[in-house]
């Protein structure tokens, strides 16, 4: 492994694999701090078609559109 890696902020390593996406380990290693770190939320899956518009309009709201 890397030592730099170890030593990067989750957001050093975002930036660096988004500039390096071919580097899989560094990817690797940064999905597992994620995980670590425990900050994922997980929503169920709509199954319904109001539920699709309500996730829908979720997305929208939190991208800003």
């Amino acid at each position: 492994m890397n030592p730099t890696l170890e030593t990067m902020t989750i957001e050093e390593l975002r930036t660096y694999v988004l500039s390096h996406a071919s580097d899989i380990e560094a990817f690797h290693f940064l999905v597992d701090r994620l995980k670590a770190k425990g900050q994922r939320t997980q929503y169920p899956c709509p199954n319904s078609p109001e539920n699709i518009t309500i996730m829908q309009q979720a997305i929208r709201e939190k991208l800003g559109r």
